[in-house]
């Protein structure tokens, strides 16, 4: 199975390194030196990485053969792409590739159908789920305990507990009639004070 593990972004500094978006949880696996990886389009691979490193909380790449900022900038967009064994799984229980995770029906705790997920963005600080509503909408799910309660593979489903609002737009609503009250408050209390005014005078 082929896996889109990064895209390679602008070039950084002069001696062809590149920053990459990390698109797997495994990195320091699919993204280690002496790796190959195809590439999209083909014509720019395949790519091995000579080097890689940690800069600025993003990930520095370098491949072999590319040894300067044009080379380096003739690769951006470039989707990195790993040969993944299908029936390999993550060390940890709690971990999933992100094909695992691919077409999961994601619901409620209650049953409710909420989508289904279409992609994953691995964030510095949490994954995201992308999930596509049955309306064609789309709603993002962070990836964290407190949220998604259950990952059911047999089953090919999601449970979720999420917070008011994240789902719906109730609480959205509730703020713009919140600062609907408080203007009228402040108006009402605008006019108070005019009328106060001309009394003094």
């Amino acid at each position: 199975m082929e896996l889109v593990v990064a895209r390679i972004g602008r070039a950084h500094g002069i001696k062809g390194e590149v920053t990459v978006e990390v698109r797997t949880d495994e990195p320091e696996l699919r993204l280690a030196p002496g790796a190959v990886l195809r590439t999209e389009p083909a014509s720019a691979g395949p790519l091995t990485i000579e080097t890689g490193r940690v800069h600025s909380g993003r990930l520095l790449l370098r491949f072999e053969g590319v040894k300067d900022r044009t080379g380096a900038e003739a690769l951006r967009n470039t989707l990195l792409i790993a040969e993944v064994d299908p029936a390999e799984l993550p060390e940890e229980p709690d971990e999933y590739y992100d094909h695992q995770l691919m077409d999961l029906d994601v619901v409620l705790e209650d049953g409710t159908e909420i989508g289904r997920i279409t992609e994953i963005s691995h964030l510095p600080s949490q994954d995201l789920f992308i999930v596509e509503r049955p309306d064609g909408s789309e709603v993002m799910i962070p990836f964290v305990e407190e949220i998604v309660a259950e990952i059911d593979l047999e089953e090919q489903r999601c449970v979720i507990t999420p917070p008011p609002g994240l789902i719906d737009d109730g609480a959205a609503t509730d703020e713009v009639d919140v600062e609907r009250s408080v203007s009228s408050r402040d108006a009402e209390a605008e006019a108070a004070g005019d009328e106060a005014a001309g009394d003094d005078a």
